[in-house]
């Protein structure tokens, strides 16, 4: 088995930065055809033009996974993207907004939420019944260390991952028996554009790890690339921790 992507269409959502951008050079770099999403337009473009450059297939398609007409018209366009068919699709796209529960705004709880589990839900619904009519096809969704492990200040963000692992089991036992393959990745502490605003809080967070130190976006990738490929054919309503050992101690 290989991780070999040619003739296959990938729909990685975030992938404009951070852990989704890496996602998407690993695909390309494998053979896949890439369909990255993200709300800045300039720096989706800026991506794709990389990933051809590096003699990959992409396209970007802008979409707002706040607003489930978006999440909708997204999938529709990665479908006539990829000739009629998505083979892969990687939920990596997330908000996080941490602090106090009793601060915590009540437009930001819905947006987590809207974000966070209500788009993949809706990407899941609108993808995999096709991938399940093709009789193959692979989900990999991106959840975090803190669905796990009770952290004050994440009670928004870690409780709508936890609902994605539910999910990644769910939608295991729904499509499984059609060959479509779902998993996730679980992520310890990771340095992104979006973690940047943590600042030494980071690498504190880390401290806590066996490894002790943070990840990056290409190990984290790594983990969602083996996955989604055929060399993890019978890993199947699974979670990989990529998390520096946190879930040992």
């Amino acid at each position: 088995m290989t991780q070999d992507f040619a003739g296959r269409t990938a729909l990685v959502t975030g992938g404009n930065s951070g852990i989704g951008r890496s996602v998407a050079t690993q695909l390309a770099a494998r053979g896949a055809h890439v369909v990255i999403s993200g709300r800045d337009v300039a720096r989706g473009q800026d991506v794709v033009a990389q990933l051809r450059a590096a003699g990959g297939t992409a396209d970007f398609v802008q979409a707002d996974l706040a607003e489930l007409d978006s999440v909708r018209s997204l999938a529709k366009q990665a479908i006539e993207l990829g000739g009629g068919h998505v083979d892969v699709l990687v939920n990596n796209a997330g908000i996080f907004p941490f602090g106090p529960t009793a601060e915590v705004a009540d437009t930001d709880f819905d947006a987590v939420y809207a974000v966070n589990v209500r788009a993949p839900f809706y990407l899941v619904a609108e993808l995999a019944p096709l991938m399940a009519a093709r009789g193959s096809g692979a989900i990999v969704n991106v959840t975090t260390v803190v669905a796990y492990v009770g952290m004050s200040g994440m009670a928004a963000y870690g409780s709508s991952k936890a609902a994605v692992e539910l999910l990644t089991r769910s939608w295991a036992a729904e499509f499984g028996a059609a060959g479509v393959r779902v998993n996730a990745v679980s992520p310890g502490p990771t340095r992104t554009e979006g973690t940047a605003v943590m600042g030494e809080g980071l690498d504190n967070l880390a401290s806590t790890t066996p490894l002790r130190r943070v990840g990056t976006p290409d190990e984290i990738a790594a983990g969602i690339v083996f996955l989604a490929s055929d060399a993890a054919s019978l890993i199947h309503g699974a979670t990989l921790p990529i998390d520096g050992g946190r879930l040992a101690v």
